[in-house]
């Protein structure tokens, strides 16, 4: 759904423009982080319509628990009801905080819980499987595995990879300057296959501008920076094409580099600076991934464990 078809009731606009303002101006979220927002909000603008409720005043936190139970009702998952919630509650804050609200009605509703699901990863051998053997003769292959190479030699975002530019990475130094969530800025490491995949796409990027000014990093055809959209579809081909028995996604890369870093050194700190997370505990998800790998070995291996 496009901002454009967002309806919201003229008496409640302004509050949420100066909020959607606000966490670009202030917060240094990106256009992205804002757009998710106004969605979710306009989620519980919907719903206050349903109820008749015309002004922020009037909201109690029964109707926000009714919220979540409505989109329960209607299958939508724990995390994204989590999402709506913490969206409501952001937003009600900053009324509280800008005295347009005595208290938050958000505060304490939780959403309700969810199975907590692994991030899917590949093993080594798929991954060298695929990078082995994306199509080189040409040029577009050129360019997807440089793009596939980067993506899991520095366990990139999609948007990291996307908004990333010519100056920003550093071959000599075999490194990337990257920004991430928040417009945090962090350094990461540009491995040797990466680095090689990475010059052999310059030369073909080169021909493919003919000395158009274009900054980013990775290029279409039409000379124009590579949207998201395209990156994520042209590693399903190569997916595809190559075989692998599942949906291949920029993520994927992101948490098979994770969790193989983890694997060989132990370190999670490490991992921790290298997929710029703000919590250690966003981190720690990929010890579970570690713990299972040592459990199935251990299944096999342990006279005591054998059925």
């Amino acid at each position: 759904m496009s901002d454009a078809n967002l309806r919201i009731p003229f008496q409640l606009q302004p509050d949420l423009d100066e909020f959607l303002n606000m966490i670009v101006e202030q917060k240094n979220y990106s256009t992205l982080t804002q757009k998710n927002y106004r969605r979710q909000l306009t989620c519980l603008v919907d719903f206050m319509e349903t109820l008749k409720l015309s002004a922020w005043l009037q909201i109690k936190p029964i109707h926000i628990r009714q919220l979540s139970a409505q989109q329960h009702r209607r299958g939508k998952s724990a995390k994204s009801i989590a999402l709506l919630l913490s969206s409501c509650r952001s937003f009600f804050q900053f009324l509280v905080n800008t005295d347009r609200l005595p208290n938050n009605p958000a505060k304490n509703v939780r959403p309700p819980k969810g199975e907590k699901k692994l991030p899917k990863t590949m093993d080594v051998d798929q991954v060298t499987l695929l990078l082995e053997n994306i199509d080189v003769s040409e040029t577009i292959g050129i360019r997807d595995k440089a793009i596939a190479e980067l993506f899991y030699s520095s366990g990139l975002r999609l948007a990291e990879l996307a908004d990333c530019n010519v100056e920003q990475v550093d071959l000599t130094e075999q490194i990337a300057t990257v920004t991430g969530k928040g417009n945090k800025t962090r350094i990461v490491p540009v491995g040797r296959k990466a680095k090689a995949a990475i010059n052999d796409w310059l030369t073909v990027r080169k021909e493919w501008l003919g000395g158009c000014a274009e900054s980013a990093l990775f290029v279409s055809q039409r000379k124009t920076r590579l949207s998201h959209r395209s990156i994520q579809k042209r590693l399903e081909y190569w997916g595809k094409r190559i075989g692998l028995n599942a949906n291949l996604h920029p993520h994927k890369f992101r948490h098979s580099c994770a969790t193989h870093v983890l694997e060989s050194s132990g370190d999670i700190r490490a991992v921790q600076e290298l997929l710029g997370h703000a919590n250690l505990s966003t981190t720690q998800v990929y010890t579970h991934l570690d713990f299972q790998k040592l459990a199935a070995v251990y299944d096999k291996a342990h006279p005591r464990a054998k059925k």
